[in-house]
C-alpha cells in the first residue's frame, strides 16, 4: 500500500457517511452521518494541507451507495512507440483517458477519450490491466477510490490533434518517454503495455 494511513482511513470514513446518508432515515442518523463526513473532510484537509470547507463541498456532491470511480486508460502503438498526449493542467505527459461515463460502456469511453484528446481514432482490442490506484504510487492521492483500467487498442484513422484538454500529441519509444504525468500513469505501467503488445497472449493484469 503506497498511500498514507490518514488518507485510507479519511476515504473510508466518507463512503460509510455517503452510504449511510444515503439509506438512512431517522433524522439523528443522519446528523451522526453528516458529523462522520465532516470528520472525513477535516481528517482529508489536515492530511493534504486543502481548505476543509473544499473538500467537504466536494464530498457533499457525492450521493447514493459510495463505490470506486473508474479511470480509463488507452495504449496506442504506431510502429514500436506508445500514443502519449501532454496534459493542459501540468504540462506532463501521459496514456489517454479519463473517468468512464454513464451509458458507454468502459472500452466506448477510451475510444472516445483517445479521439477528444488526441485526434487519432482508435478500436479497443484488449483489456491489458485493471489495476487499483492506491496500490500504485500516483501522486497526489486522490480523495475517493479509484480503479484504472488500461486497453490495449489500434490505430484506425484520424490525425494528431489537441483539445482543450491536452497541448501537445506524439508517439514514443519506450526507452524514451518525456516526464509523465504521475497522478494518471507511471513509467513502469507504459512498460507493461509494450509487454502486452509484445505478447497478445498474456491474460489481463489486476491487484
Amino acid at each position: 500500500m503506497h498511500e498514507p494511513t490518514w488518507l485510507t482511513w479519511a476515504r473510508e470514513l466518507q463512503a460509510i457517511a455517503q452510504t449511510g446518508l444515503t439509506y438512512a432515515k431517522d433524522k439523528f442518523d443522519i446528523e451522526r452521518y453528516e458529523a462522520v463526513r465532516d470528520l472525513a473532510s477535516r481528517m482529508m484537509a489536515a492530511g493534504s494541507d486543502t481548505d476543509a470547507q473544499k473538500i467537504a463541498a466536494l464530498f457533499e456532491q457525492e450521493a447514493g451507495y459510495a463505490t470506486p470511480k473508474i479511470d480509463v486508460r488507452a495504449a496506442v502503438f504506431r510502429d514500436d512507440e506508445i500514443l502519449l498526449v501532454k496534459e493542459e493542467t501540468d504540462g506532463k505527459w501521459a496514456l489517454p483517458g479519463g473517468w468512464g461515463d454513464v451509458n458507454q460502456s468502459a472500452s466506448d469511453c477510451v475510444v472516445r477519450e483517445v479521439e477528444e484528446e488526441s485526434g487519432f481514432r482508435v478500436r479497443a482490442t484488449k483489456l491489458a490491466a485493471v489495476y487499483d490506484r492506491a496500490k500504485h504510487p500516483h501522486l497526489p492521492p486522490m480523495p475517493f477510490y479509484c480503479y484504472k483500467m488500461f486497453f490495449l487498442c489500434d490505430l484506425i484513422g484520424g490525425e494528431a490533434r489537441t483539445s482543450i484538454e491536452t497541448t501537445d500529441v506524439g508517439f514514443f519509444a519506450a526507452d524514451a518517454l518525456p516526464e509523465l504525468s504521475v497522478g494518471r500513469v507511471l513509467d513502469y505501467q507504459i512498460a507493461r503495455m509494450f509487454e502486452h503488445r509484445r505478447h497478445p497472449e498474456m491474460p489481463t493484469d489486476f491487484d
